[in-house]
This record gives structure tokens, C-alpha cells and sequence, in this order.
């Protein structure tokens, strides 16, 4: 049977910790004893972790054996803010399918009261990221940044910078993965409810950013960028 994995809060030794409502829900709701296993995610390594002691508020793990686990895919995803609620769901769902930093854009469309209360929301977002990191055994939760302007996410770092255009109608999104790629990292933007504007358009081309599209069906802000970091995903697996 598959262990549960966990991300430790705190990490001493060959000890690890779970605190808080980390613990609380390890307690309640899955009723841990002394004495199971489960895998713990350290930030350098997976390990096997014992339980030796429990409360409500704090679980302690004697640490073992490392684990062998997989990467994370190299991909960057831009990610215009919108509504809250898909926006959360798109945050969990490209967390399972492996994204390495979500970085969430105020662009053109955004509205203006999302765009005031999202970064009392960055918390919100990376709480959900971990407990979707933890659900598909991910041995780090996507880092999630402060929220940018547009014009300052434009010069992320990656070897491939690739924008999701609804104009595109040339080059398709699985076509532009290349191998070089794979090394050197993927930002992915994808914008919100109707898209970005011609001039945010206009603004990735002088930058550098390669367009494409998912094809001729107009996906929701977040089916496309689940769609979108999935077939980014599977391509580099492939390579």
C-alpha cells in the first residue's frame, strides 16, 4: 500500500514535524497512532518517518531511509489573475501535473478588485498548493509568488517563454516544445477571462515569447491552463 507523503513544517536531525492544522488534520481526521509510517518530505530529500509522538497541535517523526523520487517538470506558468475560486482550482489541479513556480499576473482584464485583494490571497493560494503537493507525492509544493504587473513578469527567466494566444492560429502549443528546452526551463502564460489584449499580445512578442494555441476551441482561463501545462508536461516527459 502507498505511504501518505507530507511536507515537514520542521526539520531537525534525522527528527520532523508537522504543527498546527498540518498536525490537527493528521490527528482528526486521519487518526494517526505512534508508531506508523509515512513519507516526509524534508525540502532536500523524502524520507520513511515513524511516528513517536502526537497532540492536536504537533506530530513528530523519527526520520529513516531516503526515498527515491521524481522531479518536478520544469515549467513556469504565468497565470492572470481571475476569479478566485477557478483560479484556486487551476493553482491545484497544474500543481498535481507538476509546475515548478506559479506566478500569478495582474493583467489588462483583471478586475480591479481582484487584482486589490490578491496579495492578501498569496497565502491562500500556497496553502493549496501544498495540500496538492502532498495529495499527488510531490516532494516540494510549486513556489507561488507575490502577484506581479504585467510589465514586471514579462522578463521571467526560461529557455523557451511561450504565451497562449486565442489569435494564434498557426502554430499549436505541443508543437513549440522543443528539447533544448527541457534543461534550460518553460515559462507558460496564460491569461484570463477573454484573454490578454492585443497590446499585452504585442508586449510578449517584443519580448521575446513565442505564441500558440490549444487549438480552435475557446478553453475557460482555467481548463486552459490545466490543458496547457499538461500537454507542456507530457511533451517534456517524452523527451
Amino acid at each position: 500500500m502507498t505511504r501518505r507523503r507530507w511536507i515537514a513544517d520542521e526539520i531537525s536531525g534525522n527528527r520532523a514535524a508537522l504543527v498546527g492544522e498540518h498536525a490537527d488534520h493528521l490527528v482528526r481526521v486521519l487518526r494517526a497512532r505512534v508508531g506508523q509510517d509515512f513519507d516526509i518530505a524534508t525540502g532536500e530529500a523524502v524520507r520513511r518517518g515513524r511516528i513517536v509522538s502526537l497532540s492536536d497541535e504537533r506530530v513528530e517523526f523519527a526520520l529513516g531511509e531516503e526515498i527515491f523520487v521524481t522531479g518536478t517538470v520544469e515549467i513556469t506558468l504565468l497565470l492572470a489573475i481571475y476569479k478566485f475560486d477557478r483560479m484556486e482550482w487551476a493553482i491545484e489541479k497544474c500543481t498535481e501535473l507538476g509546475v515548478e513556480r506559479i506566478i500569478p499576473v495582474i493583467s489588462r482584464r483583471t478586475d480591479s478588485h481582484l487584482a486589490a485583494a490578491s496579495a492578501k490571497r498569496a497565502e491562500r493560494w500556497r496553502r493549496i498548493a501544498r495540500q496538492a503537493a502532498e495529495q499527488s507525492r510531490r516532494a516540494t509544493p510549486p513556489e507561488i509568488s507575490e502577484p506581479l504587473k504585467f510589465a514586471d513578469a514579462l522578463n521571467v527567466p526560461a529557455a523557451l517563454r511561450i504565451v497562449l494566444a486565442e489569435s494564434e492560429d498557426q502554430t499549436l502549443l505541443r508543437d513549440t516544445v522543443k528539447p533544448e528546452a527541457a534543461s534550460g526551463g518553460i515559462a507558460l502564460a496564460v491569461g484570463p477571462e477573454g484573454g490578454w489584449t492585443e497590446d499585452e499580445l504585442q508586449l510578449f512578442q517584443r519580448a521575446g515569447w513565442i505564441s500558440a494555441s490549444l487549438g480552435n476551441t475557446i478553453l475557460r482561463a482555467e481548463t486552459a491552463a490545466i490543458a496547457a501545462t499538461a500537454v507542456v508536461a507530457s511533451v517534456l516527459h517524452s523527451l
